[in-house]
């Protein structure tokens, strides 16, 4: 096929909006046209071997570290890429939308990373589609009024995940996956551009389930370099290890990806996500109140343990735990909420991380604080191997030590957080504050879960569940009019309430409802 006929092939479904002829181009659309045909059979396969894997999980198969993969774990000689310009330092990252306003405000924090987030962090309307891309290009273009000599973040674009689909982009009659619209898009318009300022086009990956999909990704990076006339081994790729199937294959995960490895994130939100999706019917994986559920549990600091020495060993940085708190709450929420960020973060410098993740510009200087007093002059700590640690597959699913029945507060809070992260998805704001905390997409995932499994374990009630969403309901309608009342209810009862437990929210509250709107 040739490129004219991708470049047919790739329809805009959407009503153009302002600027958007500069991102959509025809050659952008072929680009994005080309990856598609080459790699969406083997997405799909993917998401069907997802399902497979939960169907064993489900049926009380063991998971454990893969015995297939046991000479690459045991290998010495192998390493991932080194260090890329403007990824050597990466003790504060900063996490956000790419709006214009966040990008400014994150670009001059101080941050050594800025991660622009399409997947948790944005709610995927089509002018938020687009106008993140125009955001970027006009970040790596200088048109945000920034200067290099200000210290700006390096940029890293973090896609949307396998299991979305882009309904207002088609290739072939069906909608093309999302990962590969907001990859190839930025890929095509700022890889070229990142390069001569100095840096490159870097990316997080989220939610990899295993190896088999990072090496999607990798082969990804390689055709894209090459149909571009980009030297192989530019791209670099952090992979936050939000899923509990991931944390078995950290190793192999970073393998796959060695000439475009950066580094591996530890996850919290999304970790506890996937854990009570893949367990959540066992009783011995019954977790309490997310407030109750701190980075100490036995279970994360083993993940967290395993992480540092699975990046330190293959030269990779490790990179912690987004701090979603931020300010706002009087001088003394202030203060009580930077002491905790700092004592988080002092604790994942000592651990042997390379740098963490903060949400607000705020807590920016504090986590440098904290990684300052251990990291010194160094930029990191990759010579920390490590080699005390040693985790077995039981300490990474040890939740039992941690179990619990959930408080009534901690229901009502469970049902307020979705529902309020609802109404804001709803409305096209991807990132939102909620009880002093900064609340994404995984935040809205984790709550819900947590609902469902109270209600099949019967620690909690449907008929307390069923009056807190009336009266939560009748609040959020009080407070915000223009609150879709009727669609969050729908939305709630599908996702939190269903017999069956839905894998995500995001694909049901975007075809049936953020589309519908536009």
């Amino acid at each position: 096929m040739t490129t004219t006929a991708l470049a047919q092939q790739v329809r805009v479904l959407a009503a153009p909006g302002h600027r958007h002829d500069e991102i959509l181009t025809p050659a952008a659309l072929d680009f994005v046209g080309t990856l598609v045909e080459a790699f969406e059979p083997r997405r799909r396969d993917l998401l069907k071997e997802r399902h497979r894997q939960a169907l064993r999980l489900a049926s009380g198969a063991p998971l454990g570290f893969p015995m297939v993969t046991a000479a690459v774990r045991a290998d010495p000689g192998w390493r991932v890429a080194p260090p890329a310009p403007g990824l050597a330092d990466r003790r504060v990252e900063i996490t956000g939308p790419p709006d214009r306003r966040t990008a400014v405000d994150a670009l001059t924090s101080g941050a050594q990373v800025w991660t622009a987030d399409f997947e948790d962090a944005t709610a995927p309307r089509w002018d938020n589609v687009v106008g993140g891309q125009l955001t970027l290009l006009d970040a790596v273009g200088q048109r945000l009024g920034l200067t290099p000599s200000e210290g700006v973040a390096t940029v890293v674009v973090r896609p949307r995940g396998w299991h979305l689909d882009e309904e207002h982009l088609e290739f072939g009659g069906r909608p093309v996956p999302a990962a590969l619209v907001d990859f190839g898009l930025y890929f095509f318009h700022c890889a070229r551009r990142q390069i001569d300022a100095g840096r490159g086009p870097y990316f997080c990956l989220p939610k990899l389930e295993n190896r088999y999909e990072a090496r999607l990704w990798n082969d990804v990076f390689v055709l894209a370099q090459g149909l571009l006339g980009i030297p192989r081994g530019t791209v670099r790729a952090t992979v936050p290890v939000e899923t509990i199937t991931a944390a078995f294959e950290m190793e192999e995960i970073l393998y796959e990806l060695r000439e475009h490895g950066a580094g591996l994130g530890a996850g919290r939100s999304d970790y506890l996500f996937s854990l009570i999706r893949t367990f959540g019917h066992r009783t011995d994986f019954l977790l309490p109140d997310r407030a109750r559920v701190t980075p100490t549990a036995p279970f994360l600091r083993a993940c967290a343990d395993l992480l540092v020495r699975t990046c330190h060993r293959r030269g990779a940085h490790a990179v912690g735990r987004l701090s979603a708190r931020v300010p706002g709450g009087g001088p003394a929420a202030d203060e009580a909420a930077s002491g905790a960020v700092w004592l988080e973060k002092e604790r994942e410098a000592e651990d042997g991380f390379d740098g963490s993740r903060v949400a607000h510009p705020a807590m920016v200087p504090v986590c440098r604080d904290a990684f300052d007093r251990v990291l010194g002059d160094r930029p990191h700590q990759l010579d920390r191997t490590r080699d005390d640690v040693e985790v077995t597959p039981a300490e990474l699913l040890s939740v039992r030590r941690t179990s619990g029945p959930p408080t009534p507060d901690g229901v009502r809070t469970a049902v307020a957080v979705t529902l309020r992260y609802y109404a804001a998805w709803l409305r096209g704001e991807g990132a939102v504050v909620l009880d002093g905390l900064m609340a994404d997409a995984a935040t809205a995932e984790t709550a819900r879960v947590q609902l469902w499994q109270w209600l099949r374990h019967r620690v909690v009630d449907r008929e307390t569940v069923t009056r807190l969403l009336a009266d939560e309901l009748a609040a959020l309608g009080a407070t915000y009019p223009w609150a879709p009342v009727d669609d969050i209810r729908a939305l709630f009862e599908r996702t939190a309430l269903a017999q069956e437990l839905p894998r995500f929210f995001t694909p049901d509250a975007y075809a049936r409802h953020l589309v519908r709107q536009e």
